[in-house]
Parts: structure tokens; C-alpha cells; sequence
């Protein structure tokens, strides 16, 4: 029986458990070598496809490979490049399976979040149509947690274990000095649309005048009045406020508070940071003296505590995908499945269809915040607390963690053909 290719390509923003589920899909595809010849990796994503930028995985030692399960970020590359509609980026999508033919490719997981499933099912689409047989299987991966389907999204349980951290230790410094010092601080997280990963912080607060004392999503526009009141009424009664804000928290006509007027390669709005406009806001009406952080990556690339839960369930989902396409599945994305049925929590995995998946966001049910919009209920405590359970420490030489840097040697290019990428 012929043999037949791999190709695996990371996509969007990189997270401290993306390369766990590269780890999955290469240790499943070698497991099963009597069905997948090579592993091949897309350099830079979906770039790399586009280009014939390819890596052979195959140099790789089995140790290297298991290492991924526990370094951060985009071990092959990442991009952020949407190829959108097949009508308006037809060239692109026949570049690709062009591509994927000269390498006797048959298999193509895609590692990403909604545009990247997005572009699976385009490319599962597109290759039926020329002819060309392509399993297209998508692999969950997003900090932001809002995908549908999917109990939760590998990345997030890790960001999410930061952030509480952070603020819960954050407080405890400013609560030290909020006599002669401080009296504010505010940490600003990623999130965009939805605001899980600032509900996450919620989670340091287990008692009453625990930090967070505010948390600010993006479900729930800013009344400025009734937030300063609230801040004040904190430093009064804790001697400081400690607040998590999300970088898509809005005004109350639906604008960003912080937007920059520029976009990203996706199309989104470019945020400037939040987290200076509240901290001018508290300052010119309260006049409280303040501190305020950024987390941007190091939320996200920070794989020295990251959550056990979410680096088996990233390595979990890219095996599955392997799976899923050995068993003849085409155009499906393996989803974390939570077991509402117990008590203690259990997950397993399923599938849900790419066509459903592609460009659908999930936002923060209503019931998930409490009435004031200022901090979260029992019930998103309840759903958030499993995913950060857990510790799975990197290996750690002269106080340093030990990450892997694979060789990432070329595959000899067989088109005659470039292509140039907008």
C-alpha cells in the first residue's frame, strides 16, 4: 500500500502548549508509519504552504520530538495570514493543493484558531473540487477560549493559570505598600471580543478583599461612573484596588476604549493598550496613585507554569487528529468534551465539523459575570477552575527551564514555480 505525506502548519498567536499537540500529531504519525510516511512541517504556517517552505520532521529525534510537549511557542513557525473566500483567493487555494501534490501530501492538519479552521475547510472544499484528495483535519488552539464546540481551547487553561497567579501575587505586593504607595494597580490581558481570560483572574479572589477586587470585559460596555465608585469604594475599604482588564473592553457606544485606528493582518482592529487609559481615568478623577501592567506574551509564552489540564489536552487533540484522519474523517476538528454528569471533572475527546467551526466566536455567557459586571459568578468559577488544575514543569538546568530547537531542515523544493505572498 502507497504511502502518503503529512504536512502540519501552525497558525495565529503562538501559546505555551501549541507545540504539545505538534508533539501529539508527529508521535501519532510515526506510531502509524505503516499509513504516513513523513511528517512534513509548514515553516511560518501557512506561509510556508504557500511558498514550498517545507520542514522534514523526519530528521528529528524521537527525544527532540517528545520535548516539544513542554516548550512554548511555535517550534515551525507561525503567521498570521487569512487566505478568506475561495472566490476572491482562488490562486492561493490552488497554490496549496499544488503544493501538497508535488509532496505526495494527503493529510494536512492545521493548528490554529477560528480563521485557521476557517481555511481547513476551505482547503478540504477546494481540493475536492480539482480532484486532488486532501484530508483536512483542524486542531483547536486559541488563548482567547472562544471557540465553539470545544469545552475549552488548548493555550487558554495556561493563560488562564498565569493571569490568576500574576494578580493574586500582584495584590499581595500593592496591598504591602498601599499605605505610603500604590493605591491602584491594573493588569491588562489579552482578549479581544470575548473575555475569558480576565474572568480567569477572578479566580485568585477566593475571599472577601482578595485581588482581583474589578475585573473589566468586553461583554459588558464601561460605565465610567459607576467604575470609579467602585474603585474608590475598594480603596477605602481595602486600602487598594486591584483590577484586570481585558484589551476589547468597550465604551457604551461600542467602540474600543483603546483602539488605534490600525488593523492586524486579519482584518481585526489594532488595540493600544488599555490598561494606561484606565489608569489616566482613575488618576484624573480619583486621583489615586497607580501602577499598571501589560501581560501581552508573557501570558501566553509562559510554559514554566503552564496547566497540567491543558498540556494533556493540547497533546490529546493532536493525536486525535491523526486518528480522526487515519479512521477516514475529512473536514473536522477533535473537540475537548467535559462530563457534566459527575462531580469531579472529566473530559474526553470528540469531533465537531470544521464547516460549523470556521469564523464562529463564543463570548461570555451572561450568567458567567455577576449582576454589577464587575467580577465573575459561582458557576464561571466552577467551569474555569478544572482547566488551570495542576502543575507540568519543563525540565530546569542552572535555574533556567530546558526547551528544545529542532534542526528544522528544508525539504528540497520540486516546483519550478514561486509564489509571492501579500
Amino acid at each position: 500500500m502507497e504511502k502518503y505525506n503529512a504536512l502540519y502548519a501552525q497558525s495565529g498567536g503562538v501559546t505555551a502548549v501549541i507545540n504539545a499537540s505538534a508533539c501529539g500529531v508527529i508521535e501519532a504519525a510515526r506510531e502509524n508509519s505503516n499509513k504516513i510516511n513523513k511528517v512534513l512541517a509548514a515553516r511560518n504556517g501557512i506561509v510556508g504552504a504557500l511558498t514550498e517552505d517545507l520542514i522534514d520532521t523526519s530528521f528529528e529525534s524521537s527525544a527532540d520530538i517528545a520535548a516539544l510537549r513542554h516548550t512554548p511557542a511555535g517550534a515551525f513557525g507561525s503567521c498570521r495570514h487569512k487566505l478568506g473566500s475561495i472566490e476572491k483567493h482562488r490562486k492561493q487555494y490552488e497554490r496549496l493543493v499544488e503544493v501538497f501534490e508535488a509532496h505526495n501530501i494527503r493529510y494536512f492538519f492545521y493548528n490554529g484558531g477560528g480563521d485557521s479552521q476557517d481555511t481547513a475547510y476551505k482547503v478540504s472544499q477546494i481540493s475536492k473540487e480539482l480532484g486532488y484528495p486532501i484530508t483536512c483535519i483542524g486542531i483547536p488552539k486559541t488563548v482567547d477560549n472562544d471557540l465553539p464546540f470545544t469545552d475549552n481551547s488548548p493555550g487558554f487553561g495556561s493563560v488562564a493559570k498565569y493571569v490568576a497567579v500574576s494578580i493574586r501575587e500582584a495584590g499581595l505586593d500593592v496591598a504591602s505598600m498601599a499605605l505610603t504607595s500604590t493605591k491602584v494597580f491594573i493588569m491588562e490581558v489579552m482578549g479581544r471580543h470575548a473575555g475569558w481570560i480576565a474572568a480567569a483572574g477572578g479566580l485568585a479572589a477566593e475571599k472577601e478583599g482578595d485581588a482581583p477586587h474589578i475585573i473589566l470585559f468586553p461583554e459588558i460596555p464601561l460605565n465610567t461612573e459607576a467604575f470609579l465608585q467602585r474603585v474608590k469604594e475598594c480603596v477605602n475599604k481595602y486600602d487598594y484596588c486591584a483590577i484586570v482588564v481585558s484589551e476589547g473592553i468597550k465604551n457604551q457606544d461600542g467602540s474600543f476604549i483603546s483602539e488605534s485606528g490600525l488593523v492586524d493582518a486579519f482584518g481585526h482592529k489594532q488595540l493600544g493598550g488599555v490598561a494606561p487609559v484606565i489608569a489616566k481615568l482613575i488618576k484624573e478623577n480619583l486621583g489615586y496613585k497607580y501602577h499598571w501592567a501589560l501581560a501581552d506574551y508573557l501570558q501566553r509564552a509562559a510554559r514554566h507554569i503552564a496547566s497540567k489540564v491543558d498540556v494533556d489536552q493540547a497533546y490529546a487533540l493532536g493525536r486525535a487528529a491523526v486518528e480522526l484522519a487515519l479512521a477516514g474523517k475529512n473536514a473536522v476538528m477533535p473537540i475537548i468534551v467535559r462530563d457534566k454528569n459527575i462531580q469531579t471533572y472529566q473530559w474526553s475527546i470528540g469531533e465537531a465539523p470544521l464547516e460549523k467551526v470556521a469564523n464562529v466566536e463564543v463570548k461570555m455567557p451572561r450568567d458567567f459575570i455577576t449582576p454589577d459586571g464587575f467580577g465573575i459568578t459561582e458557576a464561571c468559577r466552577q467551569y474555569l477552575s478544572p482547566l488551570i488544575q495542576g502543575e507540568d514543569y519543563p525540565p530546569y538546568h542552572k535555574g533556567l527551564p530546558v526547551y528544545v530547537k529542532l534542526k528544522n531542515l528544508p525539504v528540497e523544493k520540486k516546483l519550478s514555480t514561486t509564489f509571492e505572498v501579500a
